[in-house]
């Protein structure tokens, strides 16, 4: 999880981008090698060559820094369908955000350890429906228009169900791929998305 995979989605200053990156980078590495309550800021410090003072410029301690890294990651991902222009039904890029999880579960196992899990879930929920949200009203065609209110209700509850999959998919081991578990999630959405439709 890091801000690398996309300093075009923010305009800030470069050298905020590579500060917040160092930072960043850093923690996520710790995170890898020692519990998260072990974790001072001073090993951040030591390990990102970043000054005490411009860590407190950005952040007010180590949640503030993991939180923030959290936080942009989901908002990259959620965004990722809209940023590259898919025209396909899919809402939410399930496949892309399990594969990566995948790729990362011990830093996934780090967060539970840490306490961190519900945090992440909170923020990701948030960010998943808003996009998915926009991807329902874009969707729509003008006869089977969901309303706003129930569009952002179904958005709601389509993100937590879909956090609620990611969760089952670990647990299990991961006994699905990762696109397996997209075309699962997507034929769930647009049944339910159908069904809110009829009902209106």
């Amino acid at each position: 999880m890091s801000r690398k995979a996309s300093t075009s989605a923010r305009k800030t200053d470069p050298r905020v981008l590579r500060t917040q990156d160092l930072l960043g980078d850093a923690l996520i590495k710790l995170m890898h090698e020692k519990p998260f309550k072990d974790i001072t800021v001073q090993d951040v410090l030591d390990l990102s060559h970043i000054s005490r003072s411009t860590f407190y410029t950005h952040y007010r301690d180590k949640d503030d820094l993991f939180l923030s890294e959290v936080d942009h990651f989901f908002e990259l991902m959620a965004t990722l369908l809209a940023r590259r222009g898919e025209t396909s039904n899919r809402v939410v890029p399930v496949r892309e955000l399990f594969a990566h999880i995948a790729e990362v579960s011990e830093f996934y196992a780090a967060m539970i350890a840490a306490g961190k899990i519900n945090d992440v879930l909170e923020s990701a929920q948030g960010h998943f429906a808003r996009a998915i949200e926009q991807r329902l009203a874009g969707q729509q065609q003008p006869e089977r228009a969901i309303a706003p209110a129930q569009r952002a209700a179904l958005a709601h509850a389509l993100a937590g169900a879909m956090l609620s999959l990611l969760t089952w998919w670990i647990d299990h081991r991961m006994p699905l791929s990762p696109a397996e578990m997209d075309d699962l999630y997507h034929q769930m959405v647009w049944s339910g998305a159908s069904a809110s439709v009829a009902r209106t």
